[in-house]
C-alpha cells in the first residue's frame, strides 16, 4: 500500500524528494526510504537530480522511470486521414511522453485485422525503440462498441474487425493485454482530461464525423457504455423524415455524411467530402447562412432527445465536421436549440485541435499500465 502510493504520487508529479513524498503520504522517513529502494530496485523509479536549495545534504529528487513501462494505442478508421481505410497509432512512456507516432493507409479487405494491429505495434516499437516486453497495454479505439462479454466489436463497418474473438487473438499475438472502446468515447476522455469538459461535472460529447456521428456520456467523470457497449450509438436513433410522418429514418441519414454532402450540393457549396463541405461553407458563413441553420436544425433533432433525457450540464460539438465549421455551427446549434428543447445546457465546441481520438486513447492506455503497475504491487505486498 506504501509503494502504490508513493509510486501514484511520482507519476502524477515528478520530481519529488524523500521529504515531499513523507508530506504527501503522512508516512515516517525510515518507512519511506524503505518504498523508494523498493521502487527503486523494480526498475520503477530513479533519481533524476538533487535539491541543494536546502542544509544540510543535497536531497534526492525522484521521478517515475519513463521506460519501465509503455502503452500503445491503436485508433483504426474507416476513414481516416489518407481518406481511405487507415490505422492511426502512439506510443508513450510511463510519464505520457509520446515515443512514437505513425499513420498508414490498411485495405482492410485483403488485410487480417490481427497482423495489421501486430504490424502496427511492432512498427511503433522500433521507432520508439522500447522492448516488446515493456509494452504492457495495447489500447483500441473503434467505430463500434465492444461487448466485453462476448469479446466482439459490434456496429464496425470496417471489414474484419466484427469477428467473434478477434480481441482476444490480438491480445496473444502480442502477449500483453488489449483493452477496446468506441472512438466517440476515447474522444471524450481526451475531452474530460485536456478540454472544455475538464471542470464539468458532466458532459454530453456529439460526435460529428467524415461519415458517421456518435454520442459519449460522461456523468462525473465515468463513462456510460451500456450492457453490450452500445451506449451513445446515437446513429441508429429512429426518426420519422420531416415531409412525411409515414416515412422512417434514423439520425444517421439526417446528419451523416451523406446528408451532410447532400446538403451542400442543394446550397452551392463546393466540396468532395462533408469536411470540404463545411470547410467550404465555413469561409463564407454569411453566404452559407442559411446551409448552418438547415444543419443545425437536423443536428438539434438529436440533442433535444440527449438534453430532454440527460440534462447535461455541458455539450460539447466535437469532430471534424464541428471543428471545421467552429464558432457558425455552434452559433447556429445554439438559436436551434432553443427553439427545439425547453431544457437549458451549456453548448461548446472542442477545445481539441489534435486528434482526439488517438489522444483519448493513448489516455485510456496509460491509466491502464498505470492502474496495473500499482494493482501489481500491491498483489505483491
Amino acid at each position: 500500500m506504501n509503494e502504490s502510493a508513493a509510486l501514484t504520487h511520482l507519476l502524477d508529479a515528478g520530481g519529488l524528494t524523500r521529504a515531499d513524498l513523507r508530506k504527501l503520504t503522512e508516512l515516517s522517513t525510515p518507512t519511506i526510504s524503505e518504498v523508494l529502494r523498493r521502487l527503486a530496485e523494480a526498475g520503477l523509479i530513479e533519481v533524476v537530480g538533487y535539491n541543494s536549495g536546502r542544509p544540510g545534504p543535497n536531497a534526492e529528487i525522484y521521478a517515475a522511470n519513463p521506460g519501465a513501462a509503455y502503452a500503445a494505442a491503436v485508433s483504426i478508421r474507416d476513414i481516416g486521414p489518407s481518406r481511405g481505410p487507415s490505422v492511426v497509432a502512439a506510443l508513450c512512456d510511463l510519464t505520457g511522453a509520446v515515443r512514437a507516432r505513425i499513420e498508414r493507409r490498411v485495405d482492410f479487405l485483403h488485410t487480417d485485422p490481427k497482423q495489421a494491429v501486430v504490424d502496427v505495434v511492432a512498427a511503433l516499437r522500433d521507432e520508439a525503440g522500447a522492448a516488446a516486453e515493456r509494452i504492457r497495454h495495447v489500447q483500441l479505439g473503434v467505430a463500434g462498441s465492444y461487448d466485453t462479454r462476448a469479446h466482439t466489436i459490434r456496429h464496425v463497418d470496417v471489414p474484419g474487425f466484427g469477428r467473434p474473438g478477434l480481441v482476444p487473438e490480438i491480445a496473444a499475438a502480442l502477449g500483453t493485454r488489449v483493452g477496446v472502446d468506441n472512438d466517440v468515447n476515447l474522444a471524450a476522455i481526451a475531452e474530460r482530461r485536456h478540454g472544455v469538459g475538464r471542470d464539468a461535472d458532466g458532459f454530453a460529447l456529439l460526435w460529428l464525423g467524415q461519415e458517421g456521428l456518435g454520442l459519449a456520456i460522461d456523468i462525473g467523470g465515468t463513462l456510460l457504455r451500456g450492457a453490450r457497449g452500445g451506449a451513445g450509438e446515437i446513429g441508429y436513433m429512429p426518426l420519422y423524415a420531416p415531409d412525411s410522418t409515414h416515412r422512417k429514418t434514423d439520425l444517421q441519414k439526417l446528419v451523416g455524411g451523406a446528408a451532410v454532402l447532400t446538403l451542400g450540393e442543394e446550397h452551392g457549396l463546393t466540396g468532395t467530402t462533408p469536411l470540404e463541405v463545411v470547410t467550404s461553407a465555413a469561409a463564407d458563413p454569411d453566404a452559407a447562412g442559411l446551409f448552418f441553420a438547415q444543419l443545425a436544425d437536423r443536428i438539434s433533432v438529436g440533442l433535444a432527445a440527449v438534453i430532454a433525457v440527460l440534462d447535461p450540464p455541458l455539450v460539447v460539438l466535437a469532430g471534424p465536421i464541428a471543428q471545421a465549421s467552429s464558432d457558425t455551427l455552434l452559433a447556429a446549434v445554439t438559436v436551434a436549440i432553443g427553439r427545439a428543447a425547453p431544457l437549458e445546457s451549456t453548448i461548446a465546441v472542442t477545445a481539441i485541435d489534435d486528434d482526439a481520438v488517438l489522444l483519448g486513447t493513448l489516455d485510456a492506455g496509460l491509466t491502464a499500465v498505470r492502474e496495473a503497475l500499482i494493482s501489481a504491487i500491491r498483489h505483491a505486498s
